[in-house]
């Protein structure tokens, strides 16, 4: 039987851009559907399915972040962004939409095929250590199904991306136990130490974490700051944690 092929949908009204992803990414064994504006990505979107969007940022009739809140309202799909702006504060926009990662331009083919490979296997990933055997764990009035990869707030469940669920999970792993940003970063995003990147890309997760999980986010009590040091869940005890 054959393997399906991952699709990959790669948004960027430059053509010389798209031609060169399709031809790359269709090399080492991606299905690739492309769009040359956000409007065309939004019909693509519908109409292919994809596992995995590259997106660029700036764009005709539709921008990227526009695109990417529209993708969100219906859809966990990985978003890696590609984006050309300088101000950090711009690419940290589009974290803050949903996107799970960003590439800056001009970037190595190289490397963006590196994030899509990352982002597609930390998405698919599973289990971890510190997780009862169940794979359910009920802190306060959340629950978090590890092998469903659910997470219920009461009777409502909460909407969130591959990358924001493998975050909480690692959080939830080591609960009570302070984890860097650099760790993060190399444990869900799969960064090496030695690639800088904006540790920022870490806050802006939590931030949106916190923002769907927690009572009062701006007052956390599930996910804590380890000051000038990284993040960490609340020890599971302290809540009357249960498995079911």
């Amino acid at each position: 039987m054959e393997t399906r092929k991952e699709k990959i949908l790669v948004v960027d009204d430059e053509a010389s851009i798209r031609r060169i992803l399709e031809t790359r990414l269709s090399m080492i064994g991606y299905d690739v559907v492309t769009a040359a504006d956000g409007e065309e990505a939004l019909e693509t979107f519908r109409t292919a399915n994809p596992d995995l969007v590259v997106l660029d940022v700036m764009m005709p009739k539709l921008d990227g972040y526009g695109v990417c809140q529209e993708f969100r309202k219906e859809s966990n799909v990985p978003i890696i962004m590609l984006t050309a702006l300088g101000d950090v504060a711009d690419r940290i926009t589009g974290l803050e939409l949903g996107a799970d990662d960003y590439v800056v331009k001009p970037f190595s083919p190289k490397e963006l095929e590196a994030r899509i490979r990352c982002v597609l296997r930390r998405v698919d990933k599973s289990g971890g250590s510190g997780i009862p055997n169940s794979g359910v764990i009920s802190i306060g009035n959340v629950k978090i199904d590890t092998n469903k990869r659910q997470v219920y707030k009461g009777d409502r469940r909460i909407r969130l991306t591959g990358m924001e669920f493998n975050l909480l999970e690692l959080l939830v792993s080591k609960a009570g136990e302070a984890i860097s940003r650099s760790d993060i970063l190399q444990q869900v995003w799969g960064y090496t130490p030695e690639r800088l990147v904006d540790t920022r890309v870490v806050d802006v997760h939590v931030s949106r974490l916190r923002a769907k999980l927690e009572e009062d986010p701006s007052n956390p009590e599930l996910i804590l700051t380890a000051r000038s040091m990284g993040y960490q869940f609340q020890r599971l005890g302290d809540f009357g944690e249960n498995e079911k």
